[in-house]
């Protein structure tokens, strides 16, 4: 260690000097530590910004597989509606729910469930009246009350759609077809799909040369298209009775797979 004792002159001169060091570091310390910890932030933001795209910044390609599969619809679904006008709106709330209760005991009747039978749609509409007036009045009013009713027992949907003016329906819409229990359909579907992607990565490969080393990213879009047709569906509430023919339904698994190669 030096000493500087004996020369009080030069001792004074290095202390000053060693003070203003240390004053000197403690002042860039914070600054030093903040730029750290600056650059440590961006290094981790930028490793975080590629998490999760590791496949798209290797060697890769993508394909995509289709897969269809047709089966013979077993559940019909049809959306039955009560229209019901009025000038008294309890008059026609009353009028509307027993033809709506009306509809339901005839609908049972044919077998069909509780369970099957859901209210949808129940609206309340002000009818006005816009002539001559600066504010337009109620005249009246109507309801619309609406039932998605599932018909399990397809060869009475023309029957059921029938009688079911009789019964107190004055609309009917959207009717469609579909398959009650789809499961296995769609893992056929999937699996052709995928047989269908694995083999144009195969013939891609083939063609430019390359190897497919694993699989590294998948994904899936399920497509299901109920195709009814019908044939003579006019003259219900008496006259001849709606033929309706319940086709094919289509259900569809799209897929894309991403494979490593090398």
């Amino acid at each position: 260690m030096l000493n500087f004792k004996g020369i009080p002159g030069t001792y004074k001169k290095y202390k000053t000097l060693i003070l203003s060091i240390v004053v000197l570091a403690l002042i860039l310390l914070p600054v030093i530590l903040v730029i750290h910890n600056t650059v440590d932030i961006i290094s981790k933001l930028r490793a975080y910004h590629y998490i999760g795209l590791d496949a798209a910044y290797k060697n890769s390609i993508s394909v995509q597989g289709e897969g269809k599969v047709y089966a013979k619809p077993d559940i019909a679904i049809v959306n039955l509606s009560v229209v019901t006008e009025g000038t008294n709106l309890k008059d026609v709330q009353d009028k509307n729910s027993r033809k709506m209760n009306g509809v339901v005991d005839f609908l049972k009747g044919f077998g069909i469930e509780e369970k099957d039978i859901k209210t949808i749609n129940y609206q309340i509409y002000p009818r006005y009246n816009y002539e001559n007036r600066a504010v337009p009045t109620i005249i009246g009013y109507e309801i619309n009350q609406t039932l998605e009713v599932k018909i399990r027992n397809l060869e009475k949907i023309g029957e059921i759609l029938d009688k079911s003016v009789s019964a107190g329906i004055n609309q009917v819409s959207s009717l469609r077809f579909w398959v009650d229990k789809d499961d296995e359909l769609k893992e056929g579907a999937r699996k052709l799909a995928i047989e269908d992607a694995k083999k144009k990565a195969e013939t891609l490969a083939d063609n430019l040369g390359i190897k497919l080393v694993k699989i590294i990213g998948f994904t899936e879009d399920t497509g299901y298209y109920p195709m009814p047709t019908y044939k003579e569906a006019a003259g219900m509430g008496g006259g001849e009775m709606p033929n309706i023919q319940t086709g094919e339904n289509e259900i569809t698994v799209n897929v894309s797979i991403i494979y490593e190669i090398d």
